[in-house]
């Protein structure tokens, strides 16, 4: 299915392609959010250092210590401002200062009009020096360097400052400020009203904006408005069954009073089927395209939070947005990974995923029958969805996107060729041949690395030569360096050669485009198959064609060097894995007409612990006969025919170690035309396998380990 992100076109809002986006309603933070967040962190710094504990170095003291630190001439200026009285220290004093002692009789000798220093209090020594406190004594008191005291108003000094004047103090006053109380408040208590209000606020901007740090709970969908016309039908290909079942749907939303007055209800709910790349969210936005209603899309994923509830939350506003913008379409992408399986597998329950689950079945339930919404969701895994979700009255329709078939991959390489220069040697018609299996993304990027190969060879156009270049690319990989050990070489050409051999001489197996023994990849060398049409059922014959071809590397090397090597992993895994499914499903075996289950793809880890075996024992065992048994045969029947074929098989090993890279041309000329397989191999009649059956076979040789 076309993609239209990469057409030029669909880029101008002018012309079909994006939709574009309705101008935003709800109010967002400020793109500046770092200031905000530069603010908080000052605001924090700010009340750390208003309230951390800080060392105080100035002490309080009385008045008259501070009268007699100044007449012993250790006081080195003031600050007079009111009743408060600051200064600085000459020397640290020791304060508290110890306690006197009671004197003992043996000091009685001495004068008792003896008084003490007037610098006793700072110094203790006769050379001047403040006394020291014993560092390790526990209760040593501190030194401060500053003072506080307080002036006695009441009473008043006025000799104060002749006797400050009088031993050289510095001197400064100031008025005592009236509001003082009111700057201590603030310088104390600002920093911290101000860190409540910055939250107060953010917690209003972001309940207003349905976003931020506390909206999390908010649905926040992509939603384009149908202002402009967007992606229509015609610029989808390559599903025009899905179109036909949805162009219900657009004319319901397009004349919702048609269906109204005839009672009739529109499904509500269609389910998007189909492989990845196939376009599914492409064909809903073409539905809202083609209807010129408001498109909103989220992928499924976005409901899950690691808070319970969180995603019911989501549901409901997803849900009320839609239903406020009706007529509308809903589009949730992914939708498995909201609505798996309830009760599935082994270990916890995830009540955050089964709540949402709830909360979207009861939406899809609560809808007014006059309500002009459809829900349109897309998975790749509908056998995964929980069963409520599929019953009528919910999604009542399931729309198959499939894989394209020939007519629709032209049609899908035309829409995504229109914006390049081609060569006049491009053949669409041939390019919709040898891309069978691509779904409409793997084209888009096939049309990309055409383009990209055409400009690193320096082209004016993009030519055939560089399609296949980037086909080749795609389905084989980037090409590596050349093998050196020439006994290796030799071994992959016989490997690669036993694969051709068998599809060549095997009528109905795929014909062989390309044999190749460049490394690409992880593989040493690669056996390109392409069907020549496409195909939905497979016979028998066809499967047993493939299981030879399969095998046809490892027989090469048997017949040849008489030993075996590890480059066959791949070839073993795919053969045995084909061989199970046509006994365990298709009943293609000795079994007889009876189906075992045999899910390989089962997603919930111990489901099937939780089921019943439906057969035996004995009957599993049976059934590994009964494989083993099956590729024993095929492999007798390749070593027959390659033993048979050595004359050609080792004419192509001579080619391909001189020109590594076999094409169908060459094929032809080293082992002649190939035999035409009857029309019985090609009627399909037996079986339906997986989707992986359709696309390109690839034989490689794997690098060990």
């Amino acid at each position: 299915m076309a993609s239209p992100e990469r057409d030029p076109r669909l880029n101008k809002s002018n012309q079909r392609g994006k939709l574009p986006r309705e101008p935003e309603t709800r109010q967002q933070l400020p793109q500046n959010l770092w200031l905000w967040w530069l603010i908080f962190a000052a605001l924090l710094v700010w009340n750390l250092f208003a309230w951390w504990p800080s060392q105080h170095n100035t002490a309080s003291i009385p008045y008259s210590t501070f009268l007699a630190q100044v007449r012993a001439d250790n006081v080195a200026k003031v600050h007079i401002a009111g009743d408060d009285i600051t200064g600085e220290f000459v020397k640290p004093l020791l304060w508290p200062q110890p306690q006197q002692h009671s004197i003992d009789s043996s000091s009685s000798h001495e004068s008792p009009t003896a008084a003490p220093s007037p610098r006793g209090s700072a110094e203790s020594g006769s050379d001047g020096k403040p006394a020291a406190a014993n560092p390790g004594h526990p209760s040593a008191p501190p030194r401060y360097p500053n003072f506080r005291t307080m002036f006695p108003s009441a009473i008043g000094d006025p000799n104060l400052i002749a006797l400050l004047e009088a031993h050289h103090v510095a001197i400064e006053v100031s008025s005592s400020p009236a509001n003082s109380w009111l700057f201590s408040i603030l310088v104390n208590w600002l920093p911290m009203l101000l860190l409540i209000g910055f939250f107060w606020w953010m917690a209003g901007k972001s309940s207003r904006a349905q976003s931020g740090m506390f909206g999390f709970a908010r649905m926040k969908p992509r939603r384009y408005s149908a202002e402009q016309p967007g992606v229509t039908f015609a610029d989808v290909a390559g599903a025009d069954e899905a179109k036909a079942e949805l162009q219900e749907e657009v004319d319901f939303l397009a004349n919702p009073d048609k269906y109204h007055e005839l009672g009739a209800r529109i499904p509500r709910g269609v389910l998007l089927v189909g492989p990845p790349g196939t376009g599914k969210t492409l064909m809903a936005r073409a539905v809202a395209g083609e209807a010129r209603v408001p498109f909103f899309s989220i992928n499924a994923s976005e409901f899950v939070e690691m808070f319970v509830g969180v995603g019911a939350s989501r549901v409901r506003d997803l849900f009320r947005q839609a239903k406020e913008a009706a007529p509308a379409i809903l589009f949730i992408d992914e939708l498995d990974a909201v609505g798996r399986r309830r009760g599935a597998g082994v270990g916890t329950v995830n009540d955050e995923r089964e709540q949402t689950l709830n909360q979207l079945l009861g939406e899809l339930d609560g809808f007014d029958p006059r309500q002009e919404v459809i829900i349109l969701a897309a998975t790749n895994r509908p056998d995964v969805l929980d069963p409520a979700l599929l019953r009528p009255g919910r999604f009542d329709r399931q729309v198959v996107v499939g894989l394209p078939d020939r007519r629709g991959r032209e049609a899908i390489l035309r829409i995504h060729t229109r914006p390049m220069r081609l060569g006049a040697d491009v053949n669409f018609a041939m390019l919709a041949g040898i891309t069978i299996g691509l779904s409409g993304a793997d084209l888009a990027n096939l049309c990309n690395e055409a383009a990209l190969a055409a400009a690193r060879h320096g082209g004016r156009a993009v030519t055939m030569a560089d399609f296949e270049d980037a086909h080749d690319k795609i389905r084989l990989g980037a090409a590596h360096p050349q093998l050196i050990d020439p006994k290796e070489r030799r071994l992959i050409a016989y490997h690669e050669a036993g694969h051709a051999i068998a599809a060549w001489f095997t009528p109905a197996a795929d014909p062989v485009q390309k044999v190749t023994i460049v490394p690409h990849g992880q593989a040493l060398g690669v056996t390109a198959q392409v069907p020549g049409e496409d195909r939905h059922n497979l016979s028998q014959s066809y499967l047993n064609a493939r299981l030879a071809v399969m095998l046809g590397g490892r027989t090469a090397e048997e017949i040849v060097f008489g030993d075996v090597t590890t480059g066959a992993e791949n070839d073993l895994l795919e053969a045995t894995r084909l061989a199970r499914r046509m006994v365990t499903r298709w009943g293609m075996g000795k079994l007889g007409l009876i189906a075992f289950r045999a899910d390989e793809q089962q997603p919930f880890l111990g489901y099937e612990l939780a089921q019943r075996q439906d057969y035996s024992e004995a009957t599993a065992a049976e059934i590994d006969l009964e494989v083993r048994g099956l590729l024993e045969q095929t492999h007798e029947q390749v070593r027959r025919r390659l033993t048979d074929s050595r004359p050609y098989l080792d004419r192509l090993v001579e080619t391909l170690l001189e020109e590594e890279t076999v094409g169908l041309d060459k094929l032809t000329e080293v082992l002649g035309p190939r035999p035409q397989s009857s029309s019985r191999d090609q009627t399909a009649t037996d079986g339906r396998p997986s989707g992986s059956e359709d696309s390109v076979s690839l034989h490689r040789v794997s690098r060990e380990g």
